[in-house]
């Protein structure tokens, strides 16, 4: 992978890629701690051009700090000893946030031509600050990267989810600095997606159906030491906001971290790679149809476009890729 920067740009229309690869992922530069205009931004600005922010995970590198890198925890006043601490454990961010955004006038209406898009329905806007840099950044993976990933075809569909970024990236130059590093990559995996049914018996009814399924997915996956990080339910909002949603009986979208994982590669020297996560994994389910449709990208796409070079890492990726298959089947999926 080869990373430029682009220095001193004024205008978006002036980035243009100086190798062969395809464009990845994108950060805006600024000076100093960013952290302040950035959430000035999340909060209150990004809802003026249409984004909504699903859910916030502001300064994770605090909460690695208190899980592993403390020996001691105080519980209701209580100092006792962090049974989880881990000595070899280096803190060496000063600042990371996940913020699970979407344009949901421009982008949900899209799914009900590509609902595999569900899986950047909502994506990450990606804040680090490393230790020892006076530089804050934040960007996202390219919409073209979150398009092919999803497999999505239809022209018409590409442009308009492309062109949903535009007044955001002008908003993050911005407010969080005009030097911009663009990150190039070679390929995607021959499968990008995993994706998964899932048959169920209409005559029960489909809202028994959702709930029943979405608490077994919740305690199955809570079980296997991951966190839902969000729950985005695309059907009820559409709804909310007066939009046709016509083609899905029900269509949620769930983001989805492991803790120790992603402490293992964005504290631990590529704190970049975290524009994908937390994973969203979409599950919908067709008009009179009686199954859930499930999808989710491949970890092994982070190594493919992120270019990881530790072997640890890079290993880690593909082991979840492999554990989340299997508790899906252990949930009744069929691998598709």
């Amino acid at each position: 992978m080869l990373d430029k920067l682009l220095v001193g740009i004024c205008t978006l229309s002036l980035v243009t890629s100086l190798t062969f690869g395809a464009q990845g992922v994108k950060f805006y530069i600024g000076n100093g701690d960013k952290e302040e205009a950035f959430m000035d931004m999340v909060n209150n600005k990004i809802s003026t051009i249409g984004f909504v922010m699903t859910d916030s995970h502001g300064r994770i590198n605090d909460a690695y700090k208190a899980k592993w890198g403390n020996e001691y925890k105080t519980v209701k006043g209580v100092k006792t000893k962090n049974d989880e601490y881990d000595s070899s454990f280096k803190e060496t961010l000063d600042n990371i946030g996940f913020f699970s955004i979407a344009n949901n006038k421009i982008v949900e209406p899209l799914l009900e031509k590509e609902p595999t898009l569900g899986v950047f329905t909502p994506f990450n806007f990606l804040i680090y600050k490393a230790k020892g840099e006076d530089k804050t950044y934040v960007g996202h993976v390219m919409p073209e990267v979150m398009l092919d990933i999803a497999g999505v075809k239809d022209q018409n569909v590409r442009s308009k989810f492309i062109g949903s970024f535009t007044k955001l990236d002008a908003m993050t130059q911005k407010n969080i600095g005009s030097n911009i590093k663009i990150s190039d990559y070679k390929a995607l995996p021959d499968k990008p997606m995993m994706r998964f049914e899932i048959p169920f018996d209409r005559a029960g009814g489909v809202e028994e159906f959702t709930s029943d399924f979405q608490a077994k997915f919740e305690k199955k996956f809570e079980e296997n030491k991951y966190i839902i990080a969000g729950f985005k339910n695309i059907k009820d909002e559409m709804e909310a906001e007066g939009m046709k949603f016509d083609r899905f009986d029900a269509y949620w979208v769930y983001s989805l971290c492991h803790f120790r994982f992603s402490e293992g590669i964005f504290n631990q020297g590529r704190p970049d790679a975290g524009v994908f996560a937390p994973c969203s994994m979409y599950m919908y389910i067709d008009k009179n149809t009686n199954k859930l449709m499930v999808g989710m990208p491949r970890l092994s796409t982070w190594d493919a476009v992120m270019d990881l070079k530790d072997k640890k890492m890079v290993d880690s990726l593909y082991a979840l890729d492999k554990e989340i298959t299997k508790i899906m089947i252990e949930l009744g999926a069929k691998e598709i």
